[in-house]
């Protein structure tokens, strides 16, 4: 059976809760790998929508089991807030699995990254504010606390102290913030513990169990493949791998345990926070995408910039992740616009530039080359065979198709959780 790789194929928020739960019914497990609570996914079940920020989507499936990988970066409170969130609308969390070697977000890292962000000034990345970065830095850096350690007073102890050492010099001395004490930080860390500990375990280990038992395995990155810290559009990335090779380092599984890499990919593109987008729209046709896509963020509420379908940026996520198979997602959004453009190729300062500038420089000068193709007027949020899209809808799913190195197995129409056209078995047939 396989493990799949879920991927976002662009700056994040295609759609990738509504392309887990289309495989929901056949999988068995869905593992996050990466980020943290700085990104979400929205899922509708018939008439309820379900917001979700850190936990895998997987857990809204009856029979699945969702798994937090050692590459997630742990709020304690936001992941006890969203499961209770859960509970209270009647979702049975009880199957979560949560890795000990998952990093935790403390409180001093969500002060770190907001007072950051406000010293760079003019040169913002644009991050949620979270504790996201700080805590990589401090795993990186290996003063982090893990998920095991909240079970080890004296570990834990050592090692707030040594972070605060000099965490407290930089809020003092620099920042003009107060001192955090040792005392308050494992006090609240502590106070987690009991309800943490039936859920954590070695995830790796049950991962190729699982495997082995034949179990169908879906990792489910958060953000996307252009605000991967290695491959994205540096350095307004997000702190994690978010490519398919970080749900090999992210969850502990061998990359020869890996059959198919889905890329989930928008009709149109979008972004938040800072950073290059070539295609971005400062027009009616931006105001537009914005309105009908309801680009607002699932756990920032920002709202998203948005631009045309960039072909050449699909074609880099298919290479870096080798991507089998698309989803597009919101094709739905584009009905009613007369001549669609979609991004082919760019140009700076006169040089056409067919695939990513490899210099950062460039591919912030570079220029959107533009093709145009006939829109469509119908509705089609009910459509679910794809002979039945008007002409010009299916003309438009195969171009980018052609352009953008992978095939498009499925098509999403419409918010609902039915509201999908599916051309190729995203299992492997």
């Amino acid at each position: 059976m396989p493990a799949i790789v879920l991927i976002g194929a662009q700056w994040g928020d295609e759609g990738k809760g509504k392309a887990t739960d289309l495989l929901g019914s056949r999988i068995d497990y869905v593992v996050k790998f990466n980020g943290g609570n700085n990104a979400g996914h929205t899922v509708v079940i018939g008439e309820e929508k379900y917001a979700l920020h850190l936990l895998p989507s997987g857990i809204l499936s009856d029979g699945v089991v969702p798994v937090i990988g050692n590459g997630v970066v742990i709020d304690v409170a936001v992941l006890f807030e969203e499961l209770d969130g859960l509970i209270a609308r009647g979702i049975d969390v009880s199957r979560l699995r949560v890795s000990a070697n998952a990093h935790v977000i403390t409180s001093y890292h969500r002060t770190l990254d907001k007072v950051t962000e406000r010293f760079l000034g003019k040169r913002q990345i644009g991050t949620t504010g979270r504790g996201i970065g700080p805590t990589y830095a401090d795993k990186i850096n290996r003063v982090g606390i893990r998920i095991q350690d909240l079970f080890d007073e004296g570990i834990l102890r050592q090692k707030v102290e040594g972070a605060l050492d000099q965490k407290n010099q930089l809020l003092v001395k620099v920042y003009n913030r107060r001192a955090v004490t040792v005392d308050e930080i494992v006090e609240e860390l502590l106070g987690y513990a009991e309800r943490l500990r039936p859920m954590v375990g070695d995830t790796a280990l049950e991962l190729h169990r699982a495997l082995d038992e034949g179990k169908t395995l879906l990792f489910e990155g958060g953000q996307a493949t252009m605000l991967d810290v290695d491959h994205g559009t540096y350095p307004f990335v997000t702190s994690s791998s978010s490519t398919s090779g970080g749900a090999v380092t992210g969850s502990g599984i061998a990359p020869n345990r890996i059959d198919r890499v889905i890329g989930v990919i928008k009709a149109y593109t979008t972004r938040v926070g800072a950073g290059p987008f070539p295609t971005e729209l400062f027009d009616e046709w931006g105001d537009f995408l914005t309105e009908k896509g309801a680009e607002f963020g699932t756990t920032t509420g920002r709202k998203r910039r948005t631009g045309w379908y960039d072909a050449p940026i699909a074609r880099y996520s298919a290479r870096i992740n080798g991507v089998t198979d698309f989803v597009l997602t919101k094709l739905d959004v584009l009905t009613g616009i007369e001549r669609i453009p979609v991004c082919v190729a760019y140009e700076v300062d006169g040089e056409r530039f067919d695939e990513m500038p490899v210099n950062q420089t460039d591919f912030h000068h570079a220029k959107p080359i533009y093709e145009h193709f006939p829109g469509w007027t119908e509705d089609i949020t009910g459509v679910r065979e794809f002979s039945d899209l008007p002409a010009n809808a299916q003309a438009y799913v195969l171009a980018l198709e052609a352009m953008s190195g992978s095939r498009m197995s499925a098509i999403g129409v419409g918010p609902g959780r039915d509201a999908i056209v599916v051309r190729h078995d995203l299992l492997g047939a």
